[in-house]
């Protein structure tokens, strides 16, 4: 395992610490750790991450195990401000699908994609490979619907990435698919990075259109994505999303009042 990024903050949302790194800078952590053969799991947070790490013990531990957990999403961002502790910027699994190999294929890295729907990840490697031909990919494999209960098809994933040997595997199954399945690979792979990416692969191919930058910016993304999936996202957005972002917002003010108290919310975290 790699020690956590500099600068050595973290800051703490909902319950989950993030850690207050620039994308520069996870990528370059991540990429000094696979010169040295050292894996290990970046891990994007977003709300809707941490409502359900909210709910579920088993993924509040998997997420904070992380060795480095970056906020993506605005709500965080805005979150971390009201808190005292901003963080540098958001850090989104859709830009790292593009920045993270480009930066591999500088340092001769491989990646492996992981996930999405049938033959969406094949696509999605053709399409990096496009703007950075340099790029070494070393496999692809999307697993069918419900292969996580299937050891069948699990093992079919180790079997490929153990033949496969990338330095990097984008994980694109949903939360908390895919967060349980990089705990279950991480042992039996130590020399990999493992990023959590969510929809990512369906953005590069097109399938699924990424909101304008101004959106993005804004915090509107979730809007964008309502309108072009209202029957999958209308429950995550408008029923479950809007409680957690008031509980978020509200446990930053609390957390800011704390700061004010001599308490602070920063933390020095665990050497690794």
């Amino acid at each position: 395992m790699t020690a956590h990024p500099s600068p050595e903050t973290e800051v703490e949302l909902m319950g989950v610490r993030v850690d207050a790194v620039t994308e520069e800078q996870a990528i370059e952590e991540v990429l000094e750790a696979s010169a040295s053969r050292a894996g290990g799991f970046l891990c994007t947070v977003n709300l809707d991450i941490l409502r359900q790490c909210r709910q579920d013990r088993e993924l509040h531990d998997l997420v904070s195990s992380a060795d480095i957990r970056v906020a993506d999403g605005m709500p965080l961002i805005w979150a971390s401000h009201i808190a005292g502790t901003p963080l540098p910027e958001r850090v989104a699994g859709s830009s790292l699908v593009w920045t993270l190999p480009e930066a591999a294929a500088r340092d001769g890295a491989s990646v492996f994609l992981l996930g999405g729907n049938e033959g969406v990840a094949e696509e999605a490697a053709h399409t990096i490979v496009e703007r950075h031909p340099r790029l070494r990919v070393a496999g692809t494999h999307c697993p069918p619907l419900g292969f996580e209960h299937s050891p069948r098809q699990t093992e079919l994933i180790e079997e490929r990435l153990r033949r496969a040997r990338p330095d990097i595997v984008f994980v694109a199954l949903g939360s908390p698919k895919e967060q349980r399945l990089i705990a279950r690979l991480q042992p039996l792979f130590p020399q990999i990075w493992f990023v959590n990416c969510g929809i990512s692969f369906s953005f590069v191919t097109g399938e699924v259109q990424r909101s304008p930058g101004t959106l993005q910016r804004v915090g509107l993304e979730w809007l964008w994505r309502l309108i072009q999936e209202p029957r999958r996202l209308a429950r995550r957005y408008l029923v479950d999303g809007p409680p957690a972002f008031a509980t978020l917002v509200t446990s930053a003010a609390r957390t800011r009042l704390a700061r004010r108290a001599g308490r602070g919310s920063v933390r020095q975290p665990p050497r690794r």
